[in-house]
């Protein structure tokens, strides 16, 4: 080997590691789909946590993509077009169980604030809403599943309403006088009070209804995270740190600021923010995959008759890998 080609692969073999290094520090990119259009505010975290800089401090660069609904958000990742999405617990239920869709749960809120209202303040019994057009976000969405459940205390099923699908605009298709029923969250209230200017009927509340569900999964496909489990481990960390931001008083007003891509100004957003923090909407002292919550959630889904019959109900070690957040929670606890 001439002199000449000795230093050239001298150069090369120098040059190597140095590129590794850049590649191995170079942030992970990753795309997060949040239900709703604008957002609603169970994607509130994925915001923070992106705009706080959560993210960017376990090395990722994410992408903040919204969905019409979580349940449409669930396909996106089934098809490769994002790498994780929040979606109704009970439809990732149904998509496991009934198709054994590639799904797994690796973060979760426990904790929903679903309302059933009325705008007309006359109707306000479960048995009012047969064969009534009713707000929700999706066919199969999180509205749509939470219906389901309101329905079932005065014997309807869902096929005895008519839904009407409108992502996270049912307060304004209420407030236009299109519809008179919707299943909304606690913050649409004093919006659509004050802009209707009148009181809205509460009809029932999920508390009500069912007090140990399941809100949200955050899921990935299991191929997924086998071949890329620390940046999903990486991930759930800044989520553990955006909801622990989020809890904190102090960081209210910041938050509130955050919270105006779900079109609510900062004034209500703030007000919203207290109710959720106090039910702990985003998990700040857990990862949300509690297993009886999430069994009740199967539960459910085979009485109301989401799990199809003949089908095998999803197991709870099938459902979610813990294993994640356990990982992810010795990532968050280093802080700062």
């Amino acid at each position: 080997m001439t002199r000449k080609a000795i230093s050239f692969l001298a150069l090369v073999l120098v040059a190597l590691p140095a590129r590794d290094a850049m590649t191995a520090d170079a942030p992970g990119k990753m795309t997060i789909a949040v239900p709703g259009i604008p957002p609603v505010f169970s994607g509130l975290f994925v915001y923070v946590a992106k705009e706080e800089g959560f993210f960017k401090d376990q090395g990722l660069d994410v992408e903040v993509r919204p969905f019409d609904s979580g349940a449409s958000a669930a396909q996106a990742v089934v098809a490769g077009n994002v790498d994780l999405s929040l979606s109704p617990t009970a439809a990732i239920v149904r998509m496991i169980s009934n198709a054994g869709v590639d799904l797994v749960g690796i973060y979760g809120q426990e904790h929903p604030d679903w309302l059933l209202a009325s705008a007309d303040g006359k109707s306000n019994k479960c048995a009012d809403l047969k064969d009534q057009p009713v707000g929700v976000d999706s066919v199969g969405g999180a509205r749509a599943a939470a219906l389901a459940q309101f329905l079932r205390p005065c014997g309807l099923k869902v096929d005895q309403v008519k839904l009407v699908s409108l992502s996270s605009n049912v307060g304004a298709a209420m407030i236009a006088g299109q519809i008179k029923f919707g299943v909304l969250h606690t913050d649409d209230v004093p919006v659509l009070e004050e802009q209707m200017k009148r009181k809205l009927t509460i009809v029932s509340s999920i508390r009500d209804v069912d007090p140990h569900s399941h809100y949200n999964l955050l899921v990935t496909t299991r191929n997924n995270l086998k071949t890329r489990r620390d940046a999903y481990v990486r991930a759930v960390a800044g989520l553990m740190e955006a909801a622990k931001y989020i809890a904190d008083p102090k960081n209210a007003d910041r938050v509130a600021k955050i919270a105006t891509v779900t079109g609510r100004t900062e004034k209500v957003a703030k007000e919203a923010l207290r109710t959720f923090v106090q039910i702990d909407f985003w998990p700040a002292r857990g990862d949300g995959l509690t297993r009886a919550n999430l069994e009740k959630a199967v539960k459910t889904e085979q009485d109301l008759g989401g799990i199809k019959p003949g089908k095998e109900p999803v197991g709870y070690e099938r459902l979610v890998d813990r294993s994640v957040s356990r990982d992810a929670s010795s990532l968050a606890s280093k802080g700062r």
